[in-house]
C-alpha cells in the first residue's frame, strides 16, 4: 500500500478514534475509583474532605481544587499511604492539570482528556506495532479495531490509568519483537534492549498490573530466545549484519530481565504493604461450589466478547438481557472463527510466524496468569472486564492480522491450469471475504462504542446518576444524606454520590431558571431550591449505634419536612431501625420515621427516612 493510500487512511481511523473517546466525555458521573484519581492528582488527601458534620453540597465540590504547590514527592507519600496503587499515573495527572488549569473547560472534562488522549494515542501505537510484526494493512486494521473497540472507549473515558499501561504495553511489544529478531539474528542493538527495559521499568509504576504483563514477556522473551534459526529470520528479506555473540547472546534475555527487576526494588515494600490492605478484599472469590470452579472462565470469556461488541444487559429487563447475551455471543463465535481461519493461513507466512508465536504467547500466559491468582490466591481479577487492559492491545493485534488480506487479488490468467485458476478464485473471494468482515466488524464496534458514551453499556459501578435521582426527586422537602464509612474507600464512594447530587441539583434549578414562565405549583418548587441539601460522613468503626447516637447528635440546619438518606455499606435491610433521631437545634429533637418503599441496595444499600 502506497504512503498516497495509507496516510489519510490512518488519520481517518485516528480522527474517528478522537471522536469517539472526546464525545460527551463529562456525560457520565465520577464514580468511586475516578474520585480517587481526582483526589490525589489535584494535590489533595483523604483528610482535606470534612468529616463528621452535615454541611451543603458546595463544601464537598471545593474539596475538587488543584492545589498546584503540592509536589510529586507528596503526592507519593499520599499515595503510598492512602491507596494501593504506584505514583507516577498520578504525578503525570497533576502537571496535566497544572497545564489545563486555565481553560475554560469543568474539571471533570480535564481529569478524563488525558487518558482519552493517551488512548488516541495507542491507535497509533496498534498500528506501528502490526506494520512493524506483519503489515501495513495488518497495522490498519488493528488501528481501526483499537480505534471503535467498545472496551478501548470505555477505558479511555475512564479517568484512571487504564489506557497508559495500555500503551506502554504497545511499546513494549514492540521492543519485544525487536529483542527477538536480535536472539534469532544474532545481533545485538543496545537501543533498543536498554528501551525495552525502560517502558517495562515505567509501566510497574503506573500500574501494579503491569507486572503480569512484563512476566508474560519475560516467559516469551526467553521461550521463544530459544528457538534459534540456521538462517536469520530478517523481515521480509531485509538484510540484516549477523556479528557473532556467542556467549552474551544466550544470556542477554537474563540480563535485561534482572535490570528491570532491580528498577522495581525500591517500590518493593510499599506493594507488598499494600497486597495485605483490606481495600484489595473485594476481588476474593465470591461464589459456592462448582461454580467458583467455572466462574473465572466464563468471565474470562464475557470479556473477550465486550472488545468487539458490547450491547445493552445491564438494568434491563431479562429478556432484553438475554436476547441481547445471544447476540453477542453469537457474533463474537463467528468473528473468532472468521480471525482463527486468518491466523491460521498467515500462520504460514514464514515472516509472519515469529509475531503470532509471539503475540499468541503475550495472551496465554497472561490469562494464564489470571486464572492461576483466581484458583491458586483466591482473587478472582476476571469479574472484572476492564483489567482485561493487560493483554487487550495483543488481542487487537491478532484481530487485525487475522483480518488482513493476505492474499492479494490475482491476475485470471486463461493460460493457467485448472487448478491454478481455482486457487486464484479462491484467493480472491478470501480477500473480498475479509473486505467486508472488516467493514461489519467496524460498524458494529461503532455502535456499541456509541452506546458506552451514552451510559447503556459499562455503567458506573454503584450507579451515582441513579442513586442521586432518587434523592433528589421529592422537591418539596429538604434533604439530608448522610454516607456511614469504614475506611478512605468508603469516603469515596459517598464523595461520589455527593458530585453527583450536586450536578443534579444545579441542573434542576438551571432548568426552573431558564422556564419562561411558573406556574403556582411550581413557584413553591423554585423557593426551595434555595435550601442547598446537606451531606455528612459518620465514622462507623465499632457497629452502627454509634452512628445513630452521633446523628442525634450532629446539629444540622435544614427546616422540615425533611427527606433523610442513610448510605450504609455492610448493613443489612433489617439493622436499619425503625426511627431516628435528628438534632434541630431546639428545645425538642425531631423524630423521622423509615420509609419501607424507599430501600434500595447496588452493592451498597440506602434507605430513606421522612421527617415531618
Amino acid at each position: 500500500m502506497t504512503i498516497a493510500k495509507r496516510i489519510p487512511l490512518l488519520a481517518l481511523i485516528l480522527l474517528l478514534g478522537f471522536g469517539l473517546r472526546f464525545w460527551h466525555l463529562e456525560l457520565k458521573p465520577l464514580w468511586m475509583d475516578e474520585v480517587i484519581t481526582a483526589l490525589f492528582s489535584m494535590g489533595r488527601t483523604y483528610y482535606d474532605v470534612p468529616l463528621e458534620q452535615a454541611l451543603p453540597l458546595s463544601a464537598f465540590q471545593q474539596v475538587f481544587t488543584l492545589n498546584s504547590s503540592a509536589s510529586c514527592t507528596q503526592i507519593t507519600q499520599t499515595v503510598s499511604t492512602q491507596s494501593v496503587h504506584p505514583p507516577l499515573f498520578f504525578c503525570w495527572m497533576h502537571q496535566w492539570l497544572r497545564w489545563l488549569n486555565g481553560l475554560p473547560f469543568s474539571w471533570v472534562w480535564k481529569l478524563r482528556a488525558l487518558p482519552a488522549l493517551v488512548g488516541v494515542v495507542a491507535i497509533a501505537a496498534v498500528y506501528q506495532l502490526n506494520r512493524s510484526l506483519f503489515t501495513t494493512r495488518a497495522g490498519l486494521v488493528g488501528a481501526a479495531i483499537m480505534a471503535v473497540s467498545p472496551f478501548a472507549v470505555y477505558l479511555s473515558q475512564e479517568a484512571r490509568h487504564y489506557t497508559l499501561p495500555m500503551l506502554l504495553v504497545i511499546l513494549a511489544l514492540c521492543g519485544l519483537y525487536q529483542l527477538l529478531l536480535d536472539l534469532h539474528d544474532r545481533q545485538f542493538r543496545p537501543i533498543i534492549w536498554l528501551g525495552w527495559i525502560a517502558v517495562n521499568s515505567l509501566g510497574f509504576y503506573v500500574h501494579y498490573f503491569f507486572l503480569l504483563a512484563f512476566a508474560a514477556q519475560a516467559v516469551t522473551l526467553i521461550w521463544q530466545g530459544r528457538r534459534h534459526s540456521p538462517t536469520p529470520l530478517a523481515k521480509r528479506g531485509a538484510a540484516r549484519p549477523q556479528p557473532p555473540i556467542p556467549n552474551l547472546h544466550a544470556l542477554l534475555p537474563f540480563l535485561a530481565i534482572a535490570l528491570v527487576c532491580l528498577t522495581y526494588l525500591p517500590w518493593l515494600p510499599t506493594l507488598l504493604s499494600h497486597m495485605n490492605r483490606p481495600e484489595t478484599d473485594w476481588v476474593k472469590v465470591n461464589v459456592p461450589g462448582v461454580l467458583a470452579a467455572i466462574a473465572p472462565l466464563f468471565q474470562l470469556v464475557s470479556g473477550w466478547t465486550l472488545a468487539v461488541i458490547a450491547l445493552p444487559v445491564e438494568n434491563q429487563p431479562v429478556w432484553l438481557a438475554i436476547v441481547n447475551g445471544c447476540l453477542m455471543a453469537l457474533f463474537s463465535g463467528w468473528l473468532a472463527w472468521r480471525v482463527g481461519v486468518g491466523l491460521w493461513h498467515q500462520w504460514q507466512d514464514p515472516d509472519t510466524r515469529l509475531g503470532i508465536r509471539m503475540l499468541g504467547m503475550f495472551c496465554l500466559v497472561v490469562i494464564g496468569e489470571f486464572l492461576a491468582i483466581a484458583y491458586l490466591l483466591g482473587k478472582d481479577f476476571t469479574q472484572v472486564p476492564r483489567y482485561n487492559f493487560i493483554y487487550f492491545p495483543a488481542v487487537c493485534a491478532l484481530i487485525g492480522v487475522g483480518l488482513s488480506s493476505p492474499l492479494t487479488q490475482p491476475a485470471r490468467s486463461t493460460q493457467q491450469p485448472a487448478r491454478f485458476r481455482a486457487w486464484s478464485g479462491l484467493s480472491w473471494f478470501w480477500a473480498k471475504c475479509n473486505r467486508s468482515v472488516v467493514l461489519i466488524l467496524c460498524l458494529v464496534a461503532t455502535f456499541s462504542s456509541v452506546l458506552v458514551i451514552s451510559n447503556q453499556v459499562f455503567q458506573k459501578p454503584y450507579n451515582p446518576d441513579q442513586v442521586a435521582s432518587r434523592m433528589v426527586q421529592d422537591r418539596f422537602a429538604s434533604l439530608l444524606v448522610v454516607s456511614a464509612y469504614n475506611d478512605f474507600q468508603d469516603v469515596a464512594l459517598g464523595l461520589s454520590f455527593a458530585l453527583q447530587l450536586g450536578k443534579q441539583e444545579q441542573s434542576q434549578i438551571h432548568s426552573v431558571e431558564r422556564s419562561p414562565r411558573l406556574s403556582k405549583l411550581e413557584q413553591p418548587i423554585q423557593q426551595q431550591r434555595a435550601t442547598e441539601p446537606n451531606f455528612a460522613f459518620l465514622g462507623q468503626f465499632k457497629g452502627y449505634d454509634p452512628v445513630w447516637q452521633q446523628l442525634a447528635l450532629m446539629p444540622q440546619p435544614l427546616p422540615l419536612p425533611l427527606n433523610l438518606w442513610i448510605i450504609a455499606p455492610g448493613l443489612k435491610r433489617v439493622g436499619y431501625p425503625q426511627q431516628l433521631t435528628l438534632n434541630q437545634n431546639t428545645n425538642q429533637p425531631q423524630t423521622c420515621s423509615i420509609d419501607p418503599a424507599n430501600y434500595y441496595r447496588i452493592g451498597i444499600p440506602y434507605q430513606r427516612y421522612r421527617c415531618q
